[in-house]
């Protein structure tokens, strides 16, 4: 599906989704590709968004209608449509998962995630892009208390190496 929409290698991928199965999905399609994703905390308020989304400069966003809390439903879309607004860099298109919870008004950049995965692009699948060891992998943001957030790239294979060190000893 990104693919179809024009993600290519090295383009990057903001994923604004709260902890559900469609967030790891988006993370291995990203890394399948060799596009570079950046996972941004659902229900991050307008302005922190907006900042992550100006440094990254993501061709597409992931997001969701909603997020679920103990005590309330928090709904992301408004959320990111503020921070879009509020952002210089404006991205391609924005996937919305519709949650049952609590469905979201779609514009004119917003694409069904369902209608995204049933796509015909999404259906034909890709191969894996081969990517080096130094090609960048994810971008995590440190979290801006002393002024504006950071990017720090992780590459593919810092990432590979962390994680097998990561298995045996945690």
């Amino acid at each position: 599906g990104l693919a179809g929409l024009g993600v290519t290698k090295g383009d990057r991928v903001v994923i604004y989704m709260p902890m559900v199965p469609e967030a790891l999905i988006s993370m291995l399609a990203c890394a399948r590709i060799g596009a570079i994703h950046s996972v941004v905390f659902g229900g991050f308020a307008p302005a922190e968004l907006a900042a992550r989304i100006d440094d990254a400069q993501p061709k597409v966003i992931l997001s969701a209608s909603c997020g679920i809390e103990p005590s309330r439903v928090v709904s992301y879309k408004p959320f990111l449509d503020e921070a879009i607004e509020r952002s210089d860099h404006k991205p391609d298109k924005v996937v919305v998962l519709q949650r049952e919870q609590l469905a979201a008004e779609l514009g004119e950049r917003d694409i069904d995630w369902q209608e995204f995965i049933a796509s015909d692009a999404a259906q034909a699948g890709v191969d894996c892009v081969e990517v080096k060891a130094t090609d960048p992998l994810y971008i995590l943001y440190t979290s801006g208390t002393t002024g504006r957030p950071k990017g720090i790239f992780r590459d593919n294979g810092g990432h590979a190496v962390a994680l097998r060190w990561s298995m045996e000893n945690i």
